[in-house]
């Protein structure tokens, strides 16, 4: 298996060298220039297998250039009872034809962490096989859930440095004390003066920048990605939609080759574009649901095949979709397109420059067969964090909230519907507690008292990674303007 960009470029690329470099040299994003299908017969292998075998499995098929014994090592060591006490995830069936897949049992809490633990053993054994004598900075943009997981990742990996940029007001307390409390000597956080898309416009540009990148190369220095742009970082994200099936059939909830949909909250597109992909792979899967928040810049691009940025940005409850620019999208349209990469650096350069593109007629037509979608506004998602404890006694956070309310609105209830849940409620506390019981539940309260009350009236456990995190030592606490990134990344890369 090889990759290419989908803008035309680093084509024949191992997947070594595409975990390695991250994003590809004309800006694009890396995708497999094969198709991958599993047969019915190994699909329903799956079924009763534990994780790691699915993941091992799954992962072969599209990390070629390594074998079955690293491919095994990097997830034994990623999934381990350590890092994910309760097993890597848990799909919850609330009731008769919907579950909730949990995917937030790792070490920061987040969906993040089944892609971030194995991304930073992907990475090393790539250096090794390239034989990459470089030190790699690892750049990020988050809008909360990606930087603590990739922090925690890539800690104090031998080679490897990451600095993550975050919006200074988009993120939940919690989210923002897992990163500025970090531990580690090879790790930096900064915030900006901006939201999400300003984070991930001003990395992008450093990505891009020449000049910049043959001054690392003559120093010994590279950059490369761990948010969703990194192939690395999608691959094991496919591997959960596999065994989600899995344990549905195992448990007598759906019948083998019966097809289900999924519902995904959307931000970056990562999450739900690992769902396409494993589709396109031979799950048998109907449609896929996007998600979205009052941020709808996707779910109305999938229903009109126009995608406008240009449009007020709202801060929400649910911040890690607060996002206008979704960069994997680019990979559903390149597909859309035929694999015209040419086309699409065209639509990609008139989002850059105007803010907006239109697909052709037929492309979205395409998009459709796999894709439905929709939003649910900030009372909406109060609403629906509310009716799952009062149902259910099921505390979700408000991007599963999302996911849930989009769900109930949209999915055809024939077929049994798995929303994706990326967080744990208790890294949104605050919104939890007053959408369940009332706002006056938390006034005058700081995060810390919020989770023990949300605990205590709910039975639910404050997670262990996120029982002592008030009482650390705040470590980053710079602040900068977009405009100023890449000097302080600069900074960092040459310990100045």
């Amino acid at each position: 298996m090889t990759y290419a960009s989908t803008r035309g470029g680093d084509k024949g690329t191992s997947f070594s060298k595409a975990v390695i470099k991250g994003l590809a040299s004309d800006g694009g994003l890396f995708v497999p220039e094969e198709e991958v299908f599993f047969t019915p017969k190994e699909i329903k292998g799956m079924c009763g297998a534990d994780y790691e075998d699915i993941a091992a499995l799954v992962i072969s098929r599209y990390a070629t250039d390594f074998d079955a014994n690293e491919i095994r090592d990097c997830v034994v060591k990623a999934y381990s009872a350590e890092k994910f006490p309760e097993g890597p995830c848990r799909l919850r069936t609330l009731d008769d034809g919907f579950s909730v897949l949990e995917l937030w049992h790792g070490p920061t809490c987040a969906f993040k962490d089944m892609a971030l633990q194995i991304l930073p053993l992907f990475m090393t054994k790539a250096v090794e096989k390239c034989g990459e004598s470089k030190e790699i900075t690892i750049l990020t943009a988050t809008s909360g859930d990606t930087g603590k997981a990739a922090l925690e990742g890539f800690r104090d990996v031998p080679g490897i440095k990451i600095m993550v940029f975050y919006p200074s007001e988009g993120v939940s307390e919690t989210q923002k004390l897992q990163m500025v409390t970090q531990l580690g000597n090879n790790v930096n956080v900064v915030a900006i003066e901006g939201n999400f898309d300003n984070a991930q416009t001003g990395v992008k540009k450093i990505f891009s920048d020449r000049d910049f990148a043959a001054k690392l190369q003559k120093d010994g220095k590279m950059l490369s990605s761990a948010n969703s742009i990194n192939w690395g970082r999608l691959l094991p994200q496919i591997v959960y939609y596999f065994y989600s099936y899995s344990v549905l059939v195992s448990e007598g909830s759906i019948s083998f080759g019966e097809k289900i949909d999924f519902c995904v909250p959307t931000g970056n597109f990562g999450d739900i574009l690992a769902c396409y992909y494993a589709k396109k792979a031979g799950l048998p899967v109907e449609k896929i649901i996007c998600a979205c928040n009052e941020n709808n810049v996707v779910a109305d691009f999938l229903a009109t095949g126009v995608y406008d940025k240009n449009r007020e940005f709202v801060m929400t409850t649910s911040p890690a979709m607060d996002i206008l620019v979704s960069s994997n999208l680019e990979r559903l349209i390149y597909d859309a397109l035929d694999k015209d990469s040419s086309a699409v650096s065209d639509l990609m350069g008139k989002l850059s420059s105007c803010g907006k593109y239109e697909i052709p007629r037929e492309a979205l037509a395409k998009i459709k067969e796999d894709f439905l979608s929709g939003s649910s506004g900030q009372d909406e998602v109060a609403e629906t964090i509310g009716e799952m404890y009062r149902k259910y006694g099921y505390l979700a956070d408000p991007h599963t909230a999302v996911g849930i309310g989009v769900c109930e609105k949209v999915s055809d209830r024939s077929r049994h519907c798995v929303c994706v849940s990326t967080a744990s409620p208790f890294k949104f506390n605050r919104s939890v507690a007053v959408s369940i019981f009332g706002g006056e539940i938390t006034e005058d309260m700081d995060e810390d008292r919020i989770s023990h009350i949300l605990s205590d009236k709910t039975g639910a456990p404050v997670p262990s990674p996120l029982r002592e995190l008030f009482s650390r030592e705040i470590r980053f606490k710079k602040t900068v303007e977009p405009e100023k990134m890449q000097e302080t990344a600069e900074d960092f890369i040459y310990d100045r």
